[in-house]
């Protein structure tokens, strides 16, 4: 237990390439560019910057500000502000496991398309392809037969997190950040270059960021734009709290989040440039319109990718492993970023050492990640993820919001922030914690809450309270425990 307890990134960089890696993830490459073109385009940056401004900087800071002063486990953080508020951290906890748990399914997904890149195994049908091995669909007739080579995948990923995590922190995660997440930048900035010198760039491109200026009088479009910030920053997940109270104490906290923050738009902003001009390539030299070829999520990354690699000659041999290969290094570094936060709480609660922490978490973890490697896979994890980011990571942003603003002393961080930093806060930054947050994130709860819930089917119904349950009750039998 002393080993973490006493852990201090060996440097700046380390922390800020972690944190960098816990906010650049598969989300920044499928998500963002899709949001932008559909919100507005160029007219997006608008509530994208303001969003930026008046939530990801200013909670970004309270939680490096928290982590910092208190230097100990989150689970450990909400029990010293008040010993009832344990258990609500650990539900945080199981939510941010159960995220990691079917996130590390699409790095399997994504590590098997590595592996078929170098063949194109995926063949004319690469949408079949992901559907009869790869993800599953939604065919409830056959669900419990398993997609091996999905399954073989995720057990290999699980252990490469063990293998990076299991480590000291400077040896591990720190050492690991070093290398993966210069190569990822490097490697994207590859893809990048080259799709903005393909025929066709200028037609994705100039439909990716063509203004749409009544767009800004939507509220979805602001919501959009809010909720973008809050998950490609990781915020409210407990990994910067986690991150953060690693840092030594001449650490420069208010500078280090405007480098994150800055490094995260620019890896996404650029990446959505890049995307949009390899799908303009396809809509020129296929004819198809651009509006039939956008995607999102797995249907861009795992369906129109591979028609377009199919179709760009030998150049598309290289770009395919290059492309499935960022990806699997954004997936990486999250992860990782990711269960710290669980490795730590567990780690302090049963005062074991982090190795045996690291191994009981992962393997848990694996278990749990091989229900979605059945042939509905992709069907249960589309379910899950909505629950978790829609039900539960918003809420408890705004409840931490209030714990941390409210019944915390917020302003004695105020100090602790701005003695080595060279950016400072005031009583806006407070004002905006305590009252501006905590209202907009529960209108964006309700309001996500409403359409979730919205003639739902039965099985999302069924699979939302097997989780809920399974969350409460181990949340409160880990609250319950003595340590």
């Amino acid at each position: 237990m002393n080993m973490v307890e006493n852990a201090r990134w060996d440097s700046s960089l380390s922390f800020i390439l972690a944190m960098i890696g816990a906010s650049v993830g598969l989300g920044n490459i499928w998500r963002f560019s899709y949001v932008l073109y559909s919100n507005g385009g160029g007219s997006f940056f608008i509530p994208y910057l303001i969003a930026i401004a008046i939530m990801g900087i200013p909670f970004l800071i309270l939680e490096y500000g928290i982590g910092f002063s208190f230097k100990d486990s989150f689970t450990n953080i909400f029990k010293k502000i008040n010993p009832k508020f344990e258990f609500i951290s650990w539900i945080i906890i199981l939510i941010i496991f159960t995220i990691g748990v079917y996130y590390v399914v699409i790095i399997g997904w994504d590590l098997a398309y590595l592996f078929s890149s170098f063949t194109f195994s995926w063949g004319n049908d690469p949408a079949l392809y992901f559907t009869k091995t790869i993800g599953g669909s939604s065919n409830l007739s056959n669900p419990i037969s398993f997609l091996i080579p999905t399954t073989l995948c995720v057990v290999f990923v699980w252990f490469l997190a063990w293998l990076i995590s299991h480590k000291n922190l400077n040896e591990g995660i720190a050492k690991f950040s070093k290398i993966a997440i210069p190569l990822l930048f490097v490697m994207m900035a590859g893809i990048i270059i080259y799709a903005l010198t393909l025929q066709g760039a200028y037609i994705g491109i100039e439909t990716l960021i063509k203004p749409d200026w009544n767009m800004l009088l939507n509220i979805n479009v602001w919501l959009a734009a809010f909720s973008q910030i809050l998950f490609s920053l990781s915020m409210g997940q407990a990994i910067v709290v986690t991150l953060a109270s690693y840092l030594p104490e001449d650490s420069k906290l208010i500078d280090n989040v405007f480098i994150v923050v800055i490094s995260n738009s620019l890896f996404e902003i650029f990446t959505a440039f890049g995307v949009f001009s390899i799908l303009g390539y396809m809509s020129f030299n296929s004819g198809i319109p651009m509006i039939q070829i956008i995607s999102e999520g797995t249907g861009l990354i795992f369906v129109v990718f591979p028609n377009i690699f199919n179709i760009m000659g030998p150049i598309g041999h290289i770009l395919a492993p290059l492309f499935f290969l960022v990806i699997f290094f954004a997936g990486m570094t999250s992860i990782i970023g990711m269960m710290e936060p669980v490795i730590n709480s567990v780690l302090h609660k049963f005062k074991m050492s982090r190795k045996k922490s690291v191994t009981i978490v992962c393997a848990i973890a694996c278990m749990f990640s091989l229900i979605f490697t059945i042939n509905i896979g992709s069907y249960l994890v589309g379910i899950v993820d909505e629950f978790a980011n829609t039900f539960g990571i918003l809420l408890f942003v705004a409840i931490q919001c209030i714990i941390f603003g409210w019944i915390y002393d917020i302003k004695s961080l105020i100090p602790v922030l701005n003695e080595n930093s060279r950016i400072k806060v005031g009583k806006t930054w407070v004002i905006i914690i305590k009252y501006v947050l905590p209202i907009f994130i529960i209108i964006m709860w309700l309001m996500g809450v409403s359409n979730l819930l919205l003639n739902p089917e039965l099985i999302n119904l069924i699979v939302y309270s097997i989780i809920t349950v399974l969350i409460l009750t181990a949340s409160g039998i880990l609250y319950k425990i003595k340590s």
